[in-house]
């Protein structure tokens, strides 16, 4: 039976067969009888690679970090994470220094903490006047029409724990945006996404 560990755009966790690229954290979600119990503990939200080092660790230990499961970068991302500084620390930089060099994880945990809280909620702006379209904002980018969409390539992919599917042109008008300013900075400076599409 699939534990409940797997993560939507929206952050939200399901029980699901299909399996993600990466794993994360966002502290214990669980209580003694290893049931989830909370959504998450504390600003330390990362993603993770699925093996690194030879380091293994239960799926429900109470009082542990709890592993929870992305289907890749952009669902991550629009969630509310990033990568580690750790096990994925090419990709943590890469994150870091497309916003600014100088930041510190604790800074960027702070402001992705704070977005999160707002997430999707009315149109998302660029700045304090523009607001985002499909044509402005960058590929990895979530946003919320029908459901969560990822936008590449000028098009708009549907959400599913198998990947991204059922393609659409991306529309001219404003878009309610999932991922968090932090991220679509990251975005927009170069970061580069890690992103699953469905297999045909």
């Amino acid at each position: 039976m699939s534990r409940r560990n797997r993560v939507d755009p929206f952050g939200d966790l399901h029980a699901v067969p299909d399996r993600g690229l990466f794993t994360g954290n966002r502290g214990c979600l669980v209580d003694d009888a290893e049931q989830v119990v909370r959504h998450h503990r504390g600003n330390l939200w990362i993603t993770c690679v699925t093996e690194f080092r030879g380091r293994r660790f239960g799926l429900a230990r109470p009082n542990r970090w709890t592993p929870i499961f992305f289907l890749d970068d952009a669902v991550a991302l629009a969630a509310g994470h990033r990568p580690c500084g750790e096990c994925r620390w090419p990709a943590y930089r890469a994150y870091r220094d497309a916003i600014d060099p100088a930041l510190r994880a604790g800074e960027l945990n702070r402001r992705l903490q704070t977005e999160r809280l707002h997430r999707g909620r009315g149109l998302a702006r660029a700045g304090d006047r523009k607001l985002w379209t499909g044509t402005d904002l960058p590929d990895g980018t979530v946003v919320v029409t029908d459901g969560p969409r990822l936008i590449l390539d000028g098009q708009l992919w549907a959400f599913s724990f198998a990947g991204w599917h059922a393609p659409q042109p991306a529309p001219d008008g404003p878009l309610r945006v999932l991922t968090p300013p932090t991220s679509v900075a990251a975005l927009q400076g170069g970061f580069e996404p890690v992103v699953r599409r469905a297999r045909r």
